[in-house]
């Protein structure tokens, strides 16, 4: 059996334990500072087993070293958005946190793949990728199937169609100034513009921009179901080997004219981590959006470095 390491235990990270042990991918490894809260989690998680039919072994922990020899580690560990507050507002909390989990989950797990997911989360991937010094394939971060998953959502929505239908892709950076690709959005491969004015797609654009903070808004916290679903997604790719295209934050060198930054971008998911990035057409309002949204992060990479006595 594979083994998945997540840390931090609140709802996103015990989320993500969950769905991977319930679609038994793997044992999975809850890692928080707070003593009790991730052992009692994944003892409620064990006794879900029966229930749910899985086999995996779920261990809650304060310790890293329970944490050797996992295939997949999850950093979730973070403070979290409340109302008001911007994904950028978290850089310099969330960075020291993101760099001493990085830190110690690499010396127990060297050969692992490591998936960011604290915010902002471009930033905190890059932060992760310094630290571990591992190759930018074992080093990515989720957004994008969030993201893409949230803008299917919406055109589902507006369409009246079934969500399993609905193929669309976001790329870009985890907020603000994502990036979502309405020419390849698709109903069973027709394009949305077949059912949808112009007026209600970029409708549709700027909710799926602001959907992390509509949900904050709302209850007053961020979302959490979503997320580790869209984590779980990319553990299942990696570890069955499944060479699922995605959008993931990955490590751009020249591709789509960006260079040196974690970015959101269409990827190869297997065994190995990224195994590829893959271009897609864009229109040249999309391209420069991205290139928007990748030098947004650079920004935030250079504060970040500021900040921190070392990465």
């Amino acid at each position: 059996m594979s083994k998945v390491t997540v840390v931090g235990s609140g709802f996103v990270g015990a989320t993500v334990a969950q769905y991977v042990a319930d679609k038994n991918l793997a044992d999975v490894c809850l890692i928080d500072i707070l003593k009790g809260v991730p052992q009692g989690k994944a003892l409620d998680m064990m006794q879900a087993a029966p229930i749910t039919g899985h086999d995996c072994k779920i261990v809650g922990t304060n310790d890293y070293a329970d944490t050797k020899g996992s295939d997949i580690v999850v950093i979730t560990a973070g403070i979290a958005r409340k109302p008001g507050m911007s994904r950028d507002d978290l850089l310099k909390t969330n960075a020291n946190i993101v760099q001493e989990v990085a830190k110690n989950a690499i010396k127990h797990s060297p050969d692992a793949i490591f998936i960011c997911v604290t915010n902002p989360l471009d930033v905190m991937t890059y932060l992760t990728w310094k630290t571990t010094k591992l190759p930018a394939s074992r080093v990515m971060g989720m957004a994008g199937v969030l993201d893409s998953a949230r803008f299917q959502t919406f055109i589902a929505m507006e369409t009246g169609f079934s969500v399993q239908d609905v193929r669309a892709m976001v790329l870009g950076g985890h907020g603000d100034l994502m990036v979502p690709v309405t020419k390849n959005a698709t109903v069973n491969g027709v394009p949305i513009s077949e059912f949808l004015p112009q007026a209600k797609i970029d409708e549709i654009v700027k909710r799926t921009q602001n959907g992390g903070i509509e949900v904050v808004n709302l209850m007053g916290s961020s979302a959490f179901y979503a997320p580790g679903r869209s984590v779980a997604q990319m553990v299942e790719a990696i570890l069955l080997d499944q060479n699922r295209l995605l959008p993931c934050c990955v490590y751009a060198d020249g591709e789509y004219g960006l260079k040196d930054v974690y970015v959101g971008l269409p990827c190869v998911l297997g065994k190995e981590g990224v195994k590829k990035i893959v271009d897609v057409k864009m229109t040249d309002e999309e391209k420069d959006a991205l290139k928007k949204s990748a030098a947004s992060i650079k920004e935030n990479v250079e504060l970040m470095n500021k900040l921190l006595v070392a990465v």
